[in-house]
């Protein structure tokens, strides 16, 4: 099978993947106890609105006419309007996920370059003292809590040093800036620094070890020395021969740790009161809002599943050994 059909039967295989994963996500949604107007109830609307309000979500007709009506919505692009903002849900996500883009990507940029690099030294310099630092640095950042290291960097760089803000995106009194601009300016990045470094610390330790555990598997390989005994300079059998070929499995655990950041940044946007997806999502559950949930949850799985499949692209380029199989 050559490199076409195999990425055609991958975009196959995504989208069976893809509905596969808006059934599961139509069917748990309607498991779930209770509905969506439970937030009104509390609200004291009377039981004639109430029910009017179901009927207008479509909650009383059969479950394969709602399971059609919530693909043809999907496949418009439309995911209802916010029972808790009282307005279309796509505006509500745009800014949020933005934010947890702009926070959580920027986290693993710096995890998975520094995890990269530092795993590939710490196996190529094996039994040395930066190896054994490094492993003892990484093991601490992987098991302490998130909100754990947020509140030390709060203390040290915000509470004691001032350098840097303690919460927020945006400074009171700042002038509200316009697309792109609102996120490329320097009290955003200031507001940005704290959490995105939290993130990264805690992010780093997955990609450091994996990768410094294949260096020392394809260390031990013939060619390897073959590479050391034609002369060739250390630096060069670092990165471009045993680098190269130790990056692949830390290639497929990007789609899983991505979709980990996206769903797990609750934490850091709480200590932090980042405005993102983690706490929409949480204020969506706690508050029975449907549509605002189905959203997240939609964009949160749709990034893994995009990720695999990058993961997967990715192999033919940095493995020539791949069979299209």
């Amino acid at each position: 099978m050559g490199l076409r059909n195999y990425v055609i039967r991958r975009i196959g295989q995504l989208f069976v993947t893809y509905f596969v994963f808006l059934t599961l996500l139509f069917v748990l949604f309607r498991l779930m106890p209770g509905d969506p107007t439970a937030l009104f109830v509390l609200e004291g609307i009377s039981e004639e609105a109430r029910q009017q309000r179901i009927e207008e979500l479509g909650f009383n007709d059969p479950l394969y006419i709602q399971y059609f009506d919530y693909m043809a919505q999907l496949l418009r692009g439309d995911f209802g309007d916010s029972i808790i903002y009282r307005r279309p849900t796509i505006e509500i996500i745009w800014d949020k996920v933005l934010n947890t883009l702009f926070l959580m990507g920027s986290a693993l940029l710096i995890a998975y370059t520094i995890g990269i690099l530092g795993g590939a030294m710490m196996g190529w310099w094996r039994g040395s003292r930066f190896e054994k630092a490094g492993i003892v640095g990484v093991l601490i950042a992987r098991s302490s809590p998130e909100f754990w290291i947020g509140i030390i960097l709060l203390t040290v760089f915000s509470f004691q040093l001032g350098w840097f803000p303690s919460a927020g995106m945006r400074s009171v009194g700042e002038a509200m800036e316009l697309g792109l601009m609102y996120y490329l300016n320097t009290d955003f990045v200031r507001h940005l620094i704290l959490p995105m470094l939290t993130g990264a610390i805690y992010f780093t330790a997955t990609p450091a070890l994996l990768m410094r555990n294949t260096m020392l598997d394809v260390l031990d390989e013939d060619y390897i020395e073959i590479k050391k005994a034609e002369g060739l300079p250390e630096r060069r059998i670092l990165y471009h021969h045993a680098a190269r070929n130790s990056i692949l499995p830390v290639v497929t655990v990007v789609a899983i740790v991505v979709g980990a950041a996206m769903g797990g940044s609750v934490i850091i946007e709480t200590v932090f009161n980042w405005d993102g997806m983690g706490r929409a999502i949480v204020q969506s559950v706690t508050r029975r809002d449907f549509p605002l949930m189905m959203a997240m949850f939609f964009i949160m799985g749709s990034i893994v599943i995009f990720m695999n499949f990058v993961a997967d692209l990715a192999y033919v380029y940095l493995d020539p050994r791949v069979e299209y199989d």
